[in-house]
């Protein structure tokens, strides 16, 4: 893991990054499985976790420090691809489509792609500006339990589904000219955030 500086644009150059956001409320091995998947299947460099310091849609109630979970998602990680950051602490933004601005402004010829779960997916039109995030970037789709990952799931796959990629073209979507999205055939993590805090807080 090395910290991702602002400044730091000539190294990432020509790079294809894919950004996994959250809050990590913790990191578990879900996170790590997918963005192992993410870098082999869309054949990427490097995996960037942008860890949020409070997602705008979530409650504070339950939410671990900033920095502690930093700690544990460095400490899940474990990977030299696979990056920490809280680069929108950093930054003081909260929003995705403001971290994306930021992204494209210091980091002009990194190649990124937006990786999210089909949960997401299907509530990503309560996102600010959500249809921006689409025009911004690739976006690469995790199929979750429970959750249909299907092309026409949803307000945003609708929306957007003129623009939908085979997936047997994975590899090519980082340097694809957004909207551009797939979904991924990724085995299924049951593991959850929620469901580790809940087994935690028995104990």
């Amino acid at each position: 893991m090395v910290l991702i500086n602002p400044h730091s644009a000539a190294l990432w150059s020509g790079q294809r990054i894919g950004l996994l956001g959250g809050s990590f409320n913790p990191a578990h091995s879900g996170h790590r499985q997918v963005s192992l998947f993410a870098l082999k299947r869309l054949k990427l460099d490097h995996i960037w976790w942008l860890v949020s310091p409070q997602n705008p849609l979530k409650s504070t109630h339950g939410m671990a420090s900033l920095n502690q979970r930093m700690k544990t998602a460095a400490a899940m990680a474990q990977h030299p691809r696979i990056h920490v950051t809280d680069l929108e602490h950093q930054w003081g933004v909260f929003y995705t489509i403001d971290v994306l601005k930021a992204l494209r402004k210091r980091f002009p010829k990194t190649h990124f792609v937006w990786l999210m779960g089909a949960d997401n997916m299907q509530q990503i039109e309560h996102w600010r500006a959500w249809g921006d995030i689409f025009k911004s970037v690739p976006v690469a789709v995790f199929r979750r339990p429970a959750y249909a990952a299907g092309r026409r799931r949803g307000k945003a796959a609708v929306r957007f589904d003129r623009f939908w990629i085979n997936r047997q073209k994975a590899k090519l979507l980082a340097e694809v000219k957004p909207p551009a999205w797939l979904v991924l055939d990724n085995d299924l993590s049951h593991l959850s955030a929620t469901a580790l805090r809940k087994r935690q807080n028995k104990f």
